[in-house]
């Protein structure tokens, strides 16, 4: 039997949350039921580029110094994903909600700053989401492609038994695409 999509992005939420949870924190809570598919994407969202974030070995409080502006790719970055992890939910009429996304991503992501940073964090961010979103170039096309097939594998990964891959296995791949994208705004 097929699982509803919105279902499988709750699964995954729950069990990524599970992974993340130190010893001493209440477990999550296993009825899906409690969970709502726009809220597993803002979660995915950010656990995915924390993850490329780690995998690429990006230092983003050095960068809070030295380079500010490259905190608003990762933000891009987490909504070109919330992007890709919502839009099968249309299918389901769920719609993505991103003015709301976006601050709950910052202040995830970036928890701690003070509302100034964060608020020039947003915006940045945004502007590089509809700049990447709206490019025509074919490595922009190629790239948003790639970022979509492994938000779906991701998905699958994490919550098909009989998936050929684990979800282990496909983060450092998120690693790399964020490395292309920093790579991108550093030279520009």
């Amino acid at each position: 039997m097929e699982i509803q999509y919105s279902k499988r992005i709750k699964l995954l939420h729950a069990l990524c949350m599970a992974e993340t949870l130190r010893d001493d924190e209440a477990k999550p809570n296993t009825d899906l039921n409690e969970y709502d598919a726009l809220a597993a994407a803002d979660y995915l969202s950010c656990y995915i580029t924390f993850k490329a974030i780690q995998a690429a070995e990006r230092l983003p409080l050095d960068e809070r110094i030295e380079n500010f502006d490259m905190l608003s790719v990762y933000q891009a970055y987490a909504l070109l994903a919330y992007a890709f992890f919502t839009t099968p939910l249309a299918q389901e009429d769920i719609k993505p909600n991103f003015p709301t996304a976006q601050i709950t991503i910052a202040k995830t992501l970036f928890a701690g700053l003070p509302d100034a940073e964060l608020i020039e964090i947003v915006e940045a961010g945004f502007n590089k989401f509809q700049l990447i979103g709206e490019a025509e170039a074919e490595h922009w096309r190629e790239f948003r492609e790639n970022l979509d097939k492994l938000t779906v594998a991701f998905v699958i990964a994490g919550t098909d038994d009989e998936s050929p891959h684990g979800k282990e296995e496909v983060i450092p791949l998120f690693g790399q695409l964020l490395s292309q994208l920093c790579e991108a705004f550093e030279n520009v």
